[in-house]
């Protein structure tokens, strides 16, 4: 299979924001206001919740594709032990007509909008995809609670669909997939590492640059591999550590 080769990038892209792990918010989404990785085995195993449901929100015109949908379903099925099902919602939101919005900003549209929380033997994830790109441009996606991630479709878009251009559903899939990659515990965030593979320059990722996993898959810095090759799979490391922590 063919490696990435890619420039290093210094910055922290996960955007994972730490604390203690108590509940932040209250009513009916405490929890769903913990620290990116907390929820990890409650997704990945039976043993909390048989359920499992994701809300996709979009602003107008960055609708993800149907087949980023069906990849998405078919990655969770692969990955995760829920005998109550998987559904997955997807539905618009009002545009922010924003350019660039910080994290402080996707928690808040999260905080208008959302409607899908955990309760009862249900969990509920959501996945915001913005009308705008996130302060820094190279990135393309971020898990910023245990529960919640974002992607930022305008970046997406503007990258894909053109010549020497990944396809839309490449892009959105690699991306989508590897934010799912860290509510899960991946790397070492909640998923316990069954071998030594993270990245020290680059926090929660993959050392191998051939995983999901790995830094780039969130970034600009995956576009030239995308034009070429599929989209990259989880590395035997990374669904040992989703296997141990409650996974298939």
């Amino acid at each position: 299979m063919k490696k990435y080769f890619f420039i290093l990038l210094t910055i922290g892209l996960c955007n994972c924001r730490q604390d203690d792990g108590d509940n932040l918010r209250p009513g009916g989404s405490e929890l769903n206001d913990r620290r990116v990785g907390a929820s990890a085995r409650e997704i990945l195993s039976a043993a909390d919740y048989q359920s499992v449901e994701v809300e996709i929100q979009y602003m107008p015109g960055y609708e993800p594709e149907e087949a980023t949908v069906n990849n998405l379903r078919n990655f969770l099925n692969e990955l995760i032990n829920k005998p109550a099902g998987m559904q997955i919602h997807v539905n618009e939101i009002p545009a922010s007509a924003k350019e660039r919005l910080s994290a402080e900003e996707i928690e808040k549209i999260e905080e208008e909008y959302r409607t899908v929380y955990t309760e009862g033997p249900k969990l509920g994830i959501y996945l915001l995809i913005t009308d705008g790109g996130h302060t820094d441009p190279s990135v393309l996606g971020v898990a910023y609670k245990n529960t919640s991630m974002a992607l930022f479709g305008k970046t997406i878009h503007d990258n894909t669909g053109g010549l020497a251009k990944p396809s839309r559903v490449k892009l959105e899939t690699t991306v989508m997939e590897h934010e799912f990659g860290h509510i899960m515990g991946l790397v070492h965030t909640g998923s316990p590492m069954q071998s030594n593979h993270q990245d020290p320059e680059h926090g929660s990722h993959c050392n191998n640059g051939e995983c999901l996993m790995y830094y780039a898959s969130e970034t600009t810095a995956v576009l030239d591999f995308l034009v070429s090759s599929p989209v990259p799979g989880l590395d035997a490391a990374c669904r040992n550590d989703l296997k141990a922590n409650g996974g298939k």
